[in-house]
């Protein structure tokens, strides 16, 4: 096995029954059109997936990270993250609302779960939303830490939360220490840090279980009442193949756009690319291989792969960790 026979790696994407979810993601996924429960989350790509392509096919991204990090992720990246996989692209579709949470930065994961456990920063792209579609993501102003305790001890959380409207190609940055929930109504891209620490604050009066407990203690330790959130909107007059959505310091996230024409990338050696179409189709031509990627298919360009096309009339979304 050759690191320099590295190549877009396309992998087998896993799927979540949580209680929130819908029955959209069913038609994407066609699979699942007989199961009655809920299809929450589609994990397309992240360190569980396995690679279904090429040489790799049948190990996960994780184990090949751990091999060949500095091929696949780069080598400032493999240094950082000790050769682990760092992203994680999800579709969820929210047919109710998720629970009322928040995720720590990695100090904080560090201190509260020890050592091997990350924090979660996050982004969303709205796919699809209903005419009166909402999210909640942050405070509302002038909210002191200790204000924030004593909602929360006295379930008054949802008094001081900030809700914001969303439409379609909406993209909001939800950095660690942000107090949030997604849907109902809405169909969510997803990039995000490899970590599934999630601090529940408030669950919408569904039931404690082992699987969904509370953890006040730990979000009370973790939200920041400073998070100013925003939403970027869409504008449709910037005519321009790549449209910058988010940069922070775990990822850039940027929307591709073509009506037919073919376009260079590059990873410049320097990290990995994951392609995600969001609609139309995408055709990858990287050296001699040439892929066809439909509506919610992701694909994984290394870092050492250097030069690709992409063409086609599409919409996609493509994710690098930094």
């Amino acid at each position: 096995m050759s690191e320099e026979n590295f190549y877009p790696m396309i992998v087998n994407p896993l799927f979540r029954h949580y209680v929130w979810g819908g029955q959209s993601l069913k038609k994407v996924f066609t699979e699942f059109e007989d199961d009655k429960s809920p299809l929450a989350e589609v994990w397309l790509l992240g360190a569980d997936n396995q690679i279904a392509n090429g040489f790799l096919a049948g190990r996960t991204l994780s184990d090949v990270s751990k091999e060949f990090g500095k091929s696949l992720l780069g080598s400032e990246l493999a240094k950082k993250n000790n050769n682990q996989f760092p992203l994680l692209i999800k579709i969820l579709d929210c047919a109710q609302r998720l629970s009322l949470q928040v995720h720590p930065n990695d100090e904080q994961a560090l201190e509260l779960e020890g050592s091997g456990f990350r924090g979660k920063t996050e982004a969303w792209h709205v796919l699809e939303a209903d005419s009166n579609a909402s999210l909640i993501a942050g405070l509302k102003n002038n909210i002191s830490k200790d204000e924030v305790e004593q909602r929360i001890r006295q379930g008054e959380i949802l008094d001081i939360v900030k809700s914001h409207s969303v439409k379609k190609n909406d993209t909001v940055f939800v950095g660690a220490g942000t107090i949030h929930a997604l849907g109902p109504g809405t169909l969510i891209y997803e990039v995000q840090q490899m970590s599934d620490l999630t601090y529940r604050v408030h669950d919408w009066d569904r039931p404690e279980t082992d699987e969904r407990p509370l953890h006040i203690e730990k979000s009370i330790k973790v939200i920041d009442p400073d998070i100013d959130v925003k939403i970027l909107h869409f504008d449709p007059s910037v005519d321009t193949f790549t449209r910058p959505l988010v940069k922070c310091q775990k990822f850039i996230l940027e929307a591709l756009e073509s009506s037919g024409r073919t376009v260079d990338l590059d990873t410049q050696g320097q990290g990995f690319h994951i392609l995600t179409v969001i609609d139309g189709e995408l055709r990858l031509i990287a050296g001699k291989e040439s892929i066809s990627l439909k509506k919610f298919q992701s694909v994984l360009i290394p870092a050492n792969f250097g030069t690709y096309q992409g063409s086609g009339e599409f919409r996609a979304l493509k994710a690098q960790a930094l």
